[in-house]
């Protein structure tokens, strides 16, 4: 249904309102041109740009990496095989134009690069949501991505000076994009009225999805036509033209907004007074933790990351090193965060817990799957799928055994919205 359809649809039901129902009527004529839906749109725009940077060295890495070296040498001077057999992505990536370094890297090394952005994303999952609520949503999360993306521009200089300076980058970038994470969920709270704050929420977080698919359509075409660092670049500077509109146009409060209309700024402000939602401070941490119906989903979260970070991390590699694929014909794919909504007085608190359990898997995952691909390729590939499969297999078990419908005594208070 449109804004347009719920704003009229909802008139009737507060008609004692007089003032609402004016500032209601007249936002439903604007539709998507008000205030709120542009900065839906700026939030889509820079989810877009971190997700690009987070699948960024998934996609270079196949032409970062000298494939011809042995694995057991991760700092081995390169060595090529015979002039007859290097395999058609040695053969393509080589092409004039797109001559860029190129480094032996051992399979490990490998996965600790691409977990090193969970590195970083673990330590700020728990302290991001106190940071953004101290300092404002606004300047932290707009200085987050500016910095994640100016980071990004730094990756290839990274690269050259050595791989523990690329995993510190990482590493502080992974922090970065934490932060947005949690901003975006954040800012709704004073800027969504209750009737369209999924719709909002949905226009912003389509753009992981929209991400993920430029990312693979142009990824393997810069590699091959400019070389892998401009990948880095373009995105990256995408990303800093994203914090310069957020810097512009984002407000923590419609009330501070200068560009806000009177109309817009009251009915936001009166649909989220309609709301009656007294915070917890007291969270029931005992009784979570012996609640088997949450480490259902807990332990469903991790299993489902577990793949997810398998998939954003080792596609391209597995595509053009098994497949024999180069990256400009690969088939493009979107990757999907897995979420869970908790409609509850503690979502709050249970988004970040799960958000720990998830960094937990991305940063063990990629490790896990370099340490088997270096042993032997063709059995550590098979072996990767097998764990996968088998946590996946064994999340979903628990999940059907000890998952509930029903809200739990814990959790059992909820938010009222007065119509």
């Amino acid at each position: 249904m449109s804004i347009r359809a719920e704003a009229k649809a909802t008139e009737g039901d507060i008609s004692n309102d007089g003032d609402l129902n004016t500032a209601q009527t007249q936002i439903s004529r604007k539709g998507f041109c008000s205030v709120r839906y542009g900065m839906a749109l700026i939030l889509h725009l820079c989810n877009f740009s971190i997700l690009t940077q987070q699948m960024n060295l998934s996609i270079t890495i196949p032409a970062m990496v000298n494939n011809t070296a042995l694995p057991g040498l991760p700092n081995a001077s390169t060595e090529r095989l015979p002039t007859g057999s290097p395999s058609r992505w040695n053969e393509t990536r080589q092409a004039p134009g797109a001559a860029a370094p190129v480094y032996d890297w051992s399979p490990e090394i490998q996965g600790v690069l691409l977990s090193s952005l969970n590195y970083g994303s673990l330590l700020a999952s728990v302290p991001a949501g106190y940071l953004v609520g101290v300092f404002g949503i606004r300047y932290l999360v707009g200085a987050a991505v500016f910095i994640s993306s100016a980071l990004n521009l730094f990756i290839p200089l990274a690269a050259e000076a050595g791989v523990a300076l690329l995993i510190v980058l990482r590493t502080v970038q992974g922090i970065a994009q934490v932060v947005t994470s949690i901003g975006h969920y954040s800012i709704w709270v004073k800027w969504a009225p209750p009737l369209e704050r999924n719709h909002l929420i949905g226009i912003t977080i389509s753009g992981l999805s929209l991400g993920a698919l430029i990312i693979f359509l142009a990824g393997g075409v810069l590699c091959q036509t400019l070389g892998w660092p401009y990948v880095f670049y373009i995105f990256g500077g995408i990303g800093c033209a994203c914090s310069g509109l957020w810097f512009l146009l984002i407000y923590d409060d419609p009330v501070e907004h200068p560009f806000i209309s009177t109309r817009e700024r009251n009915y936001i402000v009166q649909s989220l007074a309609q709301q009656d939602f007294r915070p917890e401070w007291s969270v029931p941490i005992k009784a979570m933790m012996k609640s088997l119906p949450l480490w259902a989903i807990i332990v469903s979260h991790f299993s489902e990351y577990w793949f997810f970070y398998i998939l954003m991390g080792y596609t391209p590699t597995y595509i053009s090193s098994v497949l024999q694929v180069s990256l400009s014909e690969e088939t493009p794919q979107t990757h999907h965060h897995p979420e869970t909504v908790h409609c509850h007085r503690y979502s709050g608190f249970l988004k970040g817990f799960l958000l720990v359990f998830s960094q937990i898997s991305g940063a063990i995952s990629p490790t896990v799957a370099g340490v088997f691909i270096s042993q032997d390729s063709e059995v550590g590939w098979r072996n990767v799928f097998l764990l996968s499969a088998a946590i996946n297999v064994s999340g979903l078990i628990f999940y059907l055994i000890f998952a509930q419908a029903k809200v739990q005594d814990w959790a059992k208070k909820q938010a009222v919205t007065h119509l």
